[in-house]
C-alpha cells in the first residue's frame, strides 16, 4: 500500500462522472463534459488527432533516431558516406549523401533532366513521385516555410505559384527542383532493438535537374542528406517540432570498408572535446587558431584562419579530403617534409606532395594538432593526413592528402580527418565536439535537451552492418512498438 499522503486515483466512468479516490479516504467528483464535433469535417478530425498525438510524441520519445551509415572517405574507392531515408506514405528509401556542409534534404524526382539512373556504389537507384504518396503536397511561394528556403538557396517561384530552389555546389555542380511537404519514416533505437517511430512532416527538394558531376554514374546516390542550421534542415525542422534534441553526432568508419554511425542527439563520451561555433555563419565555421608538427607551432600568421566572407575554418562531412587556407599550406608541407626527410623518398605524383617508404607511416611520419578556441585541439594521425595512392618495387607511396585551393583563404575539415572520430554537433549549445572513437562499436547518445542523463546504445547493434535492416529481425520490434504506441496513446494505430 502507498504512504497515507500519496493519493491513488480511481477512476470509475458513472454518468459522465470521474470519482478520484484519495488515500485518505476522501473523493472527489470531476464532471466530465463531452467535446462537440458538430459540423466538424472528418478530415479536421483527424488533423487534431495528428496534433495531438505529436504532442504524445514530443513528451516521449522512444528512442534515438539512427541512420544507417555507408561508403567510405578513401577517394580511390568510394570517396563519400551515405545513408538511407525513407520519405513518403507508403514510405520509399533512398540513399543520399550525408552533407554537413549544405542544408536541405533533397531526391530525385520523376521526371528528372541529367539525373543518373544506375550507380557505381552498386546500389539502386529511385525517383521519388509525388503523385504516388498520398501525404506529398507542394509548398507554394506565400507559404512561411518558402521563405525559409531562402536561407539555403536561390529561391524560385514559378508562374504557378510553386517553390522552387537552385543549388550550386563547390565542385561546380548543381540541381535544382521545387520544394515538397512530406512525412520522414524514423528508426529509432530503444536499448537493443531497432523500432519504428510515426513519421514526422517535413520540407524536402524534389529534383528535377541535375549538372556538373551529380550526373556522373561511379558515385552517384539519390540525393544529398544536407544538416546545416538553416531552417529548412532536416534536423532543424524536427528539433523544433519537438521530436528528436537539437543536436546530431556521427561517428564515420576510415578502415575495414567504411560504415559507420549517424544519430540526431549527442554520443556521450568522456574523452569528447569541445569548441565553440562562430556565430551567425551558414556552415559550422570554427575558430582554428594554429597547427603544430610534432609539437612545434608552425609560423603562420593568426589572420589566415579568421572567419569572414571568403575565409575560416568548416567542418564539412560532404568533402571527401581536407583542405588548408593557402597562407597555411607551405608551411604544413614543409614542416611535415622536415620531419621525415631522413626516412623517406619523396616524390611528386599529378602534382602531389607524395612519399616513398618500405616502413610502417605511424612510425616515420609525425601527429599533427590542429588547435582550437577553447584551448583544445584535434590530433591528426599520420593516416589521418596522408592517403595511399600505389606501390613502387615493394614500397608504398603515401602523399598528403590535406589539400589547398589556389587563392582561397578556406579550411575544409573533411572525410579524411573526420573519420574514425565522434564528432558532435551540438547545435542548441552553439559548440562542436570530437573524440577518436573505433566507430565500429555502439555509442551512448543523450536523448535530452535538458541534460538528463538518459543513454541508450545506439548506431550499430551487432558487428554485420547489413544484418541490422533484415526485415525479418523486425517482426519482434513491430509488436514493441505496437505495445508502446498502446500504452501512450491509449487506442491501436489503425483505429
Amino acid at each position: 500500500m502507498p504512504p497515507a499522503n500519496i493519493p491513488v486515483a480511481v477512476a470509475v466512468l458513472l454518468a459522465a462522472v470521474v470519482v478520484v479516490v484519495c488515500g485518505e479516504g476522501k473523493s472527489v467528483a470531476l464532471t466530465l463534459e463531452r467535446a462537440s464535433h458538430e459540423g466538424l469535417e472528418l478530415s479536421q478530425l483527424r488533423e487534431r488527432d495528428r496534433i495531438r498525438h505529436g504532442r504524445f510524441l514530443q513528451q516521449q520519445p522512444l528512442g534515438v533516431v539512427d541512420f544507417p551509415v555507408q561508403g567510405t572517405y578513401d577517394p580511390y574507392l568510394v570517396g563519400l558516406y551515405f545513408t538511407r531515408v525513407k520519405l513518403g506514405t507508403p514510405p520509399k528509401e533512398f540513399y543520399v549523401q550525408i552533407d554537413t556542409g549544405s542544408d536541405v534534404l533533397w531526391v530525385s524526382c520523376n521526371p528528372c533532366s541529367g539525373c543518373p539512373k544506375s550507380s557505381g556504389l552498386q546500389i539502386q537507384l529511385d525517383f521519388f513521385d509525388p503523385s504516388s504518396s498520398s501525404t506529398a503536397s507542394l509548398i507554394s511561394c506565400s507559404d512561411k516555410r518558402c521563405a525559409l528556403g531562402a536561407q539555403s538557396s536561390d529561391s524560385v517561384c514559378s508562374s504557378q505559384n510553386q517553390c522552387g530552389y537552385t543549388f550550386q555546389y563547390g565542385d561546380g555542380s548543381g540541381t535544382s527542383g521545387y520544394y515538397l511537404s512530406d512525412t520522414i519514416s524514423l528508426d529509432t533505437v530503444v536499448g537493443n532493438s531497432l523500432v519504428s517511430n510515426p513519421s514526422a512532416p517535413i520540407v524536402f527538394g524534389c529534383s528535377t535537374s541535375q549538372t556538373g558531376d551529380l550526373t556522373k554514374p561511379d558515385r552517384a546516390v539519390d540525393g544529398i542528406f544536407g544538416f546545416g542550421q538553416q531552417g529548412l534542415s532536416v534536423i532543424s525542422q524536427l528539433s523544433s517540432q519537438g521530436v528528436v534534441p537539437n543536436a546530431f553526432s556521427h561517428c564515420l568508419k576510415g578502415e575495414n570498408g567504411g560504415g559507420g554511425i549517424l544519430v540526431l542527439g549527442q554520443i556521450v563520451e568522456p574523452n569528447l572535446v569541445y569548441t565553440p561555433l562562430v556565430p551567425s555563419q551558414s556552415h559550422y565555421n570554427v575558430n582554428l587558431q594554429s597547427i603544430a608538427v610534432n609539437g612545434q607551432t608552425l609560423p603562420i600568421d593568426s589572420s589566415v584562419f579568421a572567419t569572414s566572407d571568403n575565409s575560416g575554418t568548416i567542418f564539412d562531412s560532404g568533402t571527401t579530403l581536407a583542405y588548408l587556407a593557402e597562407g597555411a599550406y607551405d608551411p604544413f608541407v614543409n614542416a611535415i617534409q622536415q620531419s621525415v626527410s631522413q626516412s623517406v623518398r619523396p616524390l611528386l605524383s599529378k602534382g602531389n606532395q607524395c612519399y616513398l617508404t618500405a616502413s610502417s607511416v605511424s612510425e616515420i611520419f609525425p601527429p599533427v594538432s590542429l588547435n582550437f578556441a577553447g584551448g583544445v585541439s584535434m590530433i591528426l594521425q599520420p593516416q589521418d593526413y596522408l592517403l595511399q595512392q600505389n606501390s613502387i618495387g615493394g614500397a608504398a607511396v603515401w602523399c598528403i592528402g590535406i589539400q589547398k585551393i589556389q587563392g582561397q583563404g578556406f579550411t575544409i575539415l573533411g572525410d579524411l580527418v573526420l573519420k574514425d572520430k565522434i564528432v558532435v554537433y551540438d547545435l542548441a549549445g552553439q559548440r562542436i565536439g570530437w573524440a577518436n572513437y573505433d566507430c565500429s562499436l555502439s555509442v551512448n547518445v543523450s536523448l535530452s535537451n535538458t541534460g538528463k542523463s538518459e543513454f541508450v546504445n545506439a548506431g550499430q547493434l551487432d558487428n554485420n552492418n547489413s544484418d541490422r535492416y533484415e526485415p525479418h529481425k523486425l517482426i519482434t520490434s513491430t509488436v514493441i512498438t505496437l505495445l508502446l504506441h498502446i500504452a501512450f496513446f491509449g487506442v491501436l494505430p489503425f483505429l
